[in-house]
């Protein structure tokens, strides 16, 4: 446990499912654009190809960030929390990152009992 949390070895946590939290954020102004999971594979090809790779849960898949839409997520670095159980990625990206079209996955907020646009 130690070495996990205070070492230097990468031993990450992956959680019953093999999965971690990787909370990506804009390399430049750290923004939060979208949460995803990885698997084992996708945190290999990630840190392989530079490329933001994850694991999509809903299909059961491995999925290349972009690969359908074009909105690459070209990753600059990889932080690790205290118990490597999640990640932040921060990525370069010229296009939105989310599939809405929206840059960020994080465009609204709870306003009362309902959702508001966030326009700033």
């Amino acid at each position: 446990m130690e070495d996990r949390e205070q070492g230097t070895a990468f031993l990450p946590k992956f959680d019953a499912n093999g999965l971690l939290t990787a909370v990506v954020c804009d390399a430049s102004s750290r923004e939060v654009l979208m949460v995803a999971h990885m698997n084992a594979e996708a945190l290999d090809k990630t840190r392989e190809t530079g490329l933001a790779h994850f694991w999509s849960r809903s299909r059961g898949k491995l999925w290349l960030k972009g690969e359908t839409s074009g909105h690459i997520l070209t990753v600059r670095e990889i932080r690790v929390d205290c118990d490597q159980d999640a990640l932040v990625v921060l990525a370069e990206t010229q296009n939105p990152a989310c599939h809405t079209g929206a840059r960020s996955c994080f465009y609204r907020k709870l306003d009362g009992e309902g959702l508001a646009r966030i326009t700033n």
